[in-house]
């Protein structure tokens, strides 16, 4: 996508606009990743999770009667994931400490969103792909296989009993 470049460039800028931000990803709402700034963490599993959450926010907006899905925010013990709708095909998902200025993320995110949209589309329009096609499975790479429900054997021990972590264990 020849938009690349300049979507990556946004990424940059706004990060540089809210230092709080530990990483930025602009992905096709299917998934595939667009352009990224994410340190630490990997592109492509994080735009596959996008478009999981984006799946269920929109079915949740939309039953709900409250329209087309805007954002999605989640708040974990170490900071943000907030996610904004850019444009007709893609989202930008940002990675935020928990002492960002929530409405500044915000303001920031949407204001990138829209101009990722804008780019994106353009593109788009020009006919480019949106997104990169995710690169073959390497042959030495094990395939994941999924066990249909139901058909994996119990074990008769007792489950271990998960506690959440908290800032006393």
């Amino acid at each position: 996508m020849a938009a690349e470049a300049e979507v990556l460039d946004e990424l940059h800028r706004l990060r540089a606009r809210v230092p709080q931000l530990t990483g930025a990803l602009a992905a096709s709402a299917d998934g595939l990743v667009l352009a990224h700034d994410t340190p630490g963490v990997e592109p492509d599993g994080l735009a596959a999770l996008t478009a999981a959450a984006l799946g269920v926010a929109i079915r949740m907006a939309e039953s709900t009667g409250h329209g087309d899905l805007r954002e999605l925010l989640v708040r974990g013990v170490h900071g943000y994931v907030a996610t904004y709708a850019a444009g007709g095909s893609a989202v930008l998902t940002l990675l935020a400490q928990d002492r960002v200025n929530v409405g500044r993320l915000h303001l920031e995110g949407r204001r990138s969103g829209t101009r990722i949209g804008e780019l994106v589309d353009a593109a788009t329009a020009r006919g480019e792909p949106a997104a990169e096609q995710p690169a073959k499975t390497s042959a030495k790479a094990p395939l994941r296989t999924r066990t249909p429900r139901g058909t994996t054997p119990r074990s008769t021990s007792t489950p271990a009993t998960n506690h959440p972590r908290t800032s006393e264990s």
